[in-house]
């Protein structure tokens, strides 16, 4: 154990160290675990063994992969992306793999290593590429929607070839039949899990969520998943399959996003492990006296991989500059591409010296692909002098209109909130024009009379175009945290004076929204509330103006009586991507830590949590908290925090820890 410990020591600095430094450049955090891997690995300096026992730990990295691409799997979702899905990424996945085999076998390869070189090649990296996109929000434009849904079929691609890779390791038969007996042996398998498990999953997580143990559910998905996967690797296939399964099943239960909050440390966590186990594989003698091929490899692929892409997105009546700018998003090696060689070097199906090319090659692309992305839109402008004068014309054209506009208002975004405000802007005669980027809503919408104009309201040109020097307002209307940031960041830097009404779901960022220069903000949910506790009001016979009274005061206040609220199950996805604000009631017994205590004496403020009111048995009023308190037997604390805060607040109430 000792000796183990300087090992593990050296492995954390190393990857504190690189991850660190990759995060500053703004590169991937799994190139840093490959230079760890790479560094501390056999083929350098040896301090890492290449040990068995290691490659098995590094698997379950693979395991909880699949896992969480278990989890996004949705039919609904896929079904409504199905043209760009099973269209274009059916069609990349195809004609990319088949291309890539074929050039492979001509080169002398055997079919197997074709195989995988191929598969390789084909997948994308949905980490890199979605990061990117969401920084850059580009997500909802056409070229990002289009990277997305052949993302996803890469991810539904991959699941037939880590079944076939274990047959073609076992066997050397026909590779038809091969494929088509593990095949129906993953369908029979995937029958058998849905047809018992889908039923019993829903009630046996609901049994150890009732226990409300945030150890026991953990420990519950680890033995889920490991049990999937044991069940498929048993069968002949790989761990993956098992856990992808798992992921699947787990996604149909109204628990799948604790689920998917719970085991993000673990899944991060042995994927690093993985990536460094892969980096240990990098052979750099191999790959420096091979130099020279692997970068005509890594260019080869890209190239190709970004012309068959272009290609395809024309061929489905895709602008080529869309074409262009998805094809070089797309163009590096993915995560699944080191998964897929990883378990082609398991089970020799593929040759040394074409794993070490291959690995180096993905790995070079990986590194290249950021600076690929950042720069995807001048790329295409400049490579298709089309993209760039219709970018021009777009611009033209929000100027034909915005010039001969005065004291209007700009509305960025127009969807149905858009659409209503414009429609009461209207009635009142104040002139406005729309900037959205979804073509297919400008389109109807031009049609139908309105002032709507293609365009990305973050860009300063759009925004020129548009009038703002001589517009009265700009109104945000999407509830999107950093488009708006982003479109704030714009205006703060050159048009300070104009009024800035944004739109959000809730309070979360409300007091960032207003420090990047908004002068209203309007959460979503806090005005429905108070539309509804208004029509309310009257109903209950409260006189009208009482009512507007306070409604108004409500609002000078900034939705102060509005923060936190008890959540429940049904909160869940939100506290996920979003630490919420919420209110939690914790009862004070005889066996209580802070039982006999006075209010002043619990460390609210340290543990970031505040104490709103205190209820007494007995007592219909709730009490305001004073310093003087003393609590006893029954009192029950009423607090207002982020989860995580409460719970440890909780635990310090009750245990004194």
């Amino acid at each position: 154990m000792f000796d183990s410990l300087p090992l593990v020591l050296i492995l954390l600095v190393s990857s504190v160290l690189l991850v660190g430094l990759f995060r500053y450049l703004k590169l991937p955090a799994m190139i840093a675990y490959f230079v760890v891997g790479l560094i501390l690995g056999p083929h350098l300096i040896g301090v890492l063994p290449d040990s068995e026992s290691s490659r098995h730990l590094a698997e379950f990295g693979i395991v909880f992969l699949m896992f969480s691409i278990g989890l996004e799997f949705s039919l609904p979702k896929l079904y409504s992306m199905r043209r760009i899905l099973f269209g274009l990424g059916g069609a990349q996945v195809l004609i990319t793999l088949f291309a890539s085999i074929s050039l492979a076998w001509w080169l002398g390869l055997h079919l197997t290593s074709a195989f995988v070189i191929g598969s390789a090649i084909t997948m994308s990296s949905t980490a890199i590429v979605s990061k990117i996109l969401m920084e850059r929000v580009d997500l909802n434009s056409r070229h990002g929607r289009l990277a997305i849904g052949i993302l996803l079929f890469q991810d539904i691609a991959v699941i037939p070839i880590l079944i076939l890779i274990p047959a073609l390791g076992a066997s050397s038969g026909d590779i038809g039949t091969i494929f088509l007996m593990a095949l129906l042996k993953a369908i029979f398998l995937l029958s058998i899990l849905f047809k018992f498990g889908r039923p019993l999953m829903n009630s046996w997580f609901a049994l150890v969520a009732n226990q409300r143990s945030r150890e026991l559910f953990i420990l519950n998905v680890l033995m889920i998943t490991l049990l999937f996967s044991f069940a498929t690797k048993m069968a002949g296939l790989s761990y993956g399959i098992g856990a992808f399964m798992a992921g699947m099943l787990i996604s149909e239960t109204r628990y799948r996003y604790q689920v998917e909050s719970d085991i993000a440390a673990f899944r991060d966590i042995l994927l690093g492990l993985f990536f460094i186990s892969i980096g240990m594989l990098l052979n750099l003698h191999q790959v420096a006296s091979n130099i020279g091929f692997i970068i005509l490899v890594t260019l080869g692929f890209i190239l190709f991989k970004a012309f068959v892409i272009m290609a395809l997105a024309r061929l489905f009546n895709y602008e080529i500059g869309v074409g262009i700018r998805t094809g070089l998003i797309l163009a590096q090696a993915g995560e699944f591409s080191f998964v897929i060689l990883a378990l082609a070097r398991e089970e020799h199906v593929i040759g040394a010296h074409a794993f070490q090319i291959i690995l180096a090659a993905s790995l070079l692309s990986m590194i290249l692909a950021p600076f690929i992305i950042q720069y995807n839109g001048r790329i295409a402008r400049y490579l298709s002098k089309s993209y760039n004068r219709n970018s021009s014309d777009t611009v033209e054209a929000i100027q034909s209109i915005g010039r001969t506009l005065k004291d209007h208002v700009i509305l960025c975004g127009y969807g149905r909130s858009g659409q209503y405000l414009g429609r009461f802007l209207k009635e009142e005669n104040i002139p406005f024009i729309a900037i959205d980027i979804d073509p297919t809503r400008v389109s109807d919408a031009s049609a139908g009379g309105e002032h709507v104009m293609y365009g990305d309201a973050s860009r300063r040109v759009v925004l020129d175009a548009a009038g703002i020097k001589t517009a009265k307002a700009l109104v945000i209307s999407y509830a999107d945290f950093r488009a708006t940031m982003k479109v704030l960041h714009v205006i703060q830097d050159t048009y300070k004076n104009i009024p800035v009404i944004v739109r959000t779901l809730d309070d979360t960022h409300m007091d960032e929204i207003r420090n990047a220069g908004a002068s209203e903000v309007v959460p979503e949910i806090l005005e429905g509330s108070l539309m509804l506790a208004s029509h309310a009001l009257v109903v209950l016979g409260v006189p009208l103006n009482r009512v507007v009274k306070r409604i108004r005061s409500f609002r000078e206040e900034r939705y102060k009586m509005f923060r936190g609220y008890f959540a429940g199950i049904s909160d869940a996805e939100a506290e996920v991507t979003e630490p919420q604000l919420r209110l939690h009631a914790i009862e004070i017994t005889k066996e209580s830590h802070i039982h006999s205590w006075k209010l002043n004496q619990i460390p609210f403020a340290m543990l970031n949590v505040e104490l709103k009111y205190l209820r007494r048995p007995n007592m219909l009023e709730d009490i305001e908290p004073r310093d003087d308190i003393v609590l006893s037997s029954g009192d029950v604390l009423v607090v207002l925090g982020v989860a995580n805060k409460l719970n440890a607040l909780e635990k310090y109430v009750l245990t004194g820890k």
